[in-house]
């Protein structure tokens, strides 16, 4: 550890929005999450930042020259190292005091087990098409009460569902199972963002084919939704603040500057977001 760091006055700004009592609790959580791309690394870095020293944290990928414009960790000294392995470093430079379990892998049926050990909650940064993954891990955390918050950036915004121990499921929102991965993608997009704040500014649609797993993305949205995941995460951890479980669904589009907040009881079976799907899958031709 290096000579002089003291995790007190590290983190001693915190102080005044959080007590001491609170501080001292986020600094004993362990957070759990899978995927160091692009919300990932932003979530990993700024839940450092507020204190917590305990990580599991998983990814199978690399850095490359196309990670640029929106992850934490990539740059040019690091393209062709290890997601995970750059962004452990980069918690361990702002708090040594770390404990963080690393999973090259990724999050595997051989390995969930282990990757949710002793952890309190578990916050989603899965690159937005790893569907197979996620299902695996959402149903997981329902399973064994483990309180999980997702964010996901669409277009300039932050999109956020919080999904909490004996409340609204995973699956039971967004209504995956059995679906091709295009109509996963449809469903998944529609769920996440009901109010579809950032549909207005896309300017070129050829970026987008969903069955292939391609979009664009944004760096400030990534942030974004770092803010706002650390933010959620504070409020579950500590026990104080308003945390909206699924259905209900808050976005915030930075581009547009507003804020929509929308409750969908039934998640995808709603009616409201029925009609979003099958519009979708007609003009996508499904």
């Amino acid at each position: 550890m290096p000579i002089g760091f003291d995790y007190a006055t590290a983190f001693s700004r915190n102080l005044g929005w959080l007590t001491e009592g609170e501080q001292n609790v986020l600094r004993q959580k362990r957070v759990a999450i899978a995927g160091m791309g692009g919300v990932g690394g932003f979530h990993l870095t700024t839940l450092a930042r507020l204190g917590i020293s305990k990580f599991n944290i998983a990814d199978l990928d690399i850095f490359e020259l196309a990670n640029f414009n929106r992850q934490a960790g990539a740059v040019v000294s690091t393209v062709g190292r290890p997601k995970v392995e750059v962004l452990a470093d980069m918690a361990r430079d702002i708090n040594p005091e770390s404990d963080i379990r690393i999973f090259p892998n990724g999050v595997r049926h051989d390995n969930i087990n282990e990757f949710f050990r002793d952890v309190d909650l578990y916050v989603d940064g899965l690159d937005a098409f790893a569907f197979r993954a996620r299902e695996m891990v959402f149903a997981y955390c329902a399973e064994h009460r483990i309180p999980a918050t997702s964010v996901a950036p669409l277009g300039m915004s932050a999109a956020l569902l919080n999904f909490l121990p004996g409340r609204m499921t995973f699956e039971g929102y967004f209504q995956l199972a059995g679906c091709s991965e295009a109509e996963k993608a449809i469903r998944f997009l529609v769920g996440f963002a009901p109010s579809l704040l950032h549909r207005h500014y896309l300017v070129d649609r050829t970026r987008v084919n969903l069955a292939e797993g391609r979009g664009p993305s944004t760096g400030l949205s990534c942030m974004l939704c770092a803010g706002v995941a650390a933010a959620e995460a504070l409020k579950i951890l500590v026990g104080r603040g308003k945390v909206w479980p699924a259905p209900h669904a808050i976005q915030f589009d930075g581009f547009r500057n507003q804020l929509a907040h929308t409750w969908r009881p039934g998640g995808n079976g709603n009616p409201l977001n029925r009609l979003a799907i099958a519009i979708a899958k007609r003009q996508l031709g499904i």
